[in-house]
């Protein structure tokens, strides 16, 4: 006879189990995406990160790239994006200022 608490840890494996397939099969598809998009790539890069990105378009970089890096901050702390707003706020805007002047001096 199984105990109540052992049901429980079957279903806890049975769900890491399930997020980790579909971790790794996106992460596939990703990698798939990337090698179909490299001649793509070439010329975005030929032509987009020619010497002298501004401050303008180094903004617009860090602004997504902190969205980006937010959302998997606040989705991977269990919380969700709601539980942790007074971490995101802060942590948003000090990615925000460190990416937007690291890309603008770097390129």
């Amino acid at each position: 006879m199984k105990t109540p608490l052992g049901d429980t840890d079957n279903k806890d494996k049975k769900e890491s189990r399930r997020v980790a397939a579909v971790l790794v099969s996106l992460l596939i598809v990703l990698a798939v995406g990337v090698l179909l998009l490299l001649p793509s790539l070439s010329d975005i890069v030929a032509t987009q990160l020619t010497p002298g990105v501004g401050l303008r378009t180094a903004a617009i970089i860090a602004f997504f790239v902190s969205v980006v890096l937010m959302i998997v901050f606040t989705l991977s702390s269990g919380d969700g994006l709601i539980g942790e707003v007074q971490f995101v706020i802060p942590g948003f805007l000090l990615f925000f200022v460190i990416l937007w002047l690291m890309i603008a001096w770097i390129f």
